[in-house]
């Protein structure tokens, strides 16, 4: 299998809007009436609960993770061919075909294509991050962002991979688009003592 053709399935694998149907399966509801209207798993916490909510999630992850742990590791892509195999995915959910072009922010299937990439390791230092910024800023865009920022200095650090450098920028790029109106406003900094606070919570 070629890296052009995997990018074609992970591309549309990544465009299938599991979340948008689920809740119209499951829930004979639109998710997109709730929250702030995007087709993602998110507002399917929000119209269905949890469990439907970690499905969502889980189905989301696995659309990015499949492509890529199969270029990866099965057929042993990388550079350009990497590059390319790995960012469809995110390209897929976010301007998906199936909704018009108007696709969800992408952050479930970013998590699948690291997964691919690293197994746990980005994965889990994104996670640990993201928790962390969205506890200090008050703009989840922001928070999606600093993340982000957080995740290349790691890699910059501790895996000075060109190839994954690229991915992580591009990926970058495609959430900052997705989440452009928060990022017009300020983030919005917490007091420092929240995390603190937090931290010795009984």
């Amino acid at each position: 299998m070629s890296a052009v053709l995997l990018a074609i399935i992970g591309f549309w694998l990544g465009s299938i809007p599991f979340s948008v149907w689920l809740g119209k399966l499951a829930l004979k509801k639109d998710i997109r009436v709730y929250g702030d209207g995007n087709p993602g798993a998110t507002n399917v916490f929000r119209a269905g609960g949890r469990k439907l909510g970690v499905a969502a999630v889980l189905l989301d992850t696995l659309k990015g993770m499949i492509p890529v742990g199969i270029g990866y590791y099965a057929l042993g892509l990388r550079g350009a061919e990497l590059v390319l195999v790995a960012i469809t995915p995110v390209l897929g959910h976010a301007f998906s075909p199936f909704l018009n072009f108007r696709g969800g922010k992408a952050v479930a299937v970013t998590f699948g294509i690291w997964v691919g990439l690293t197994i746990w390791e980005a994965p889990t230092v994104l996670g640990l991050m993201l928790f962390y910024w969205f506890r200090s800023v008050r703009v989840s865009g922001w928070a999606m962002m600093f993340a982000l920022a957080s995740l290349m200095i790691y890699l910059v650090l501790a895996h000075p991979d060109p190839t994954l450098i690229v991915i992580l920028l591009l990926n970058s790029g495609i959430l900052a688009w997705k989440h452009r109106s928060d990022l017009t406003q300020a983030p919005g900094f917490y007091p420092w003592y929240r995390n603190l606070r937090f931290a010795w919570k009984p």
